[in-house]
This record gives C-alpha cells, sequence and structure tokens, in this order.
C-alpha cells in the first residue's frame, strides 16, 4: 500500500512539475540587473578555454543599475 500511495505521489507530482513548467528560467533571469551602481561605470567580460570546459564571466554596472551573468559551456 505505501509504494503504490507513494508511485502516485512520485507521478502526481512529475505530471504537476510538466504542467506548470517548474524551471529555473522561470525564476532566474539570464543576465540579472538590480538597481545599484556605483559612480564608476565598468564592464569585464572572462572568457577561459581549456580542453573540456570553457567559462565565461560577465560583470557590468553604471551609476545606476550591476549586470552579472555566468555560464560553462563543454567542448
Amino acid at each position: 500500500m505505501k509504494r503504490l500511495l507513494s508511485s502516485a505521489v512520485l507521478a502526481g507530482g512529475m505530471m504537476l512539475v510538466g504542467i506548470v513548467n517548474a524551471s529555473a528560467s522561470g525564476y532566474c533571469s539570464l543576465d540579472p540587473t538590480i538597481n545599484v551602481g556605483t559612480p564608476l561605470t565598468y564592464t569585464l567580460k572572462v572568457n577561459l578555454k581549456t580542453g573540456i570546459l570553457s567559462p565565461d564571466v560577465y560583470l557590468s554596472g553604471t551609476n545606476k543599475t550591476t549586470t552579472f551573468a555566468a555560464g560553462v559551456g563543454i567542448l
């Protein structure tokens, strides 16, 4: 009985996740912008390529906003 109930709950949860499209992109932006700035205007881009991974970091700011992003690519 416990297995049947837990299987039904798991299947229902998976169906609910598929219906509401619960993914990280719904909660996080790729390039989040914060309405906090500094007196300086700056841009920083770092790209590093190794044999397997290629991480990227991006940071930009003005006197009103700060934008940042990061990602890792697999070659």
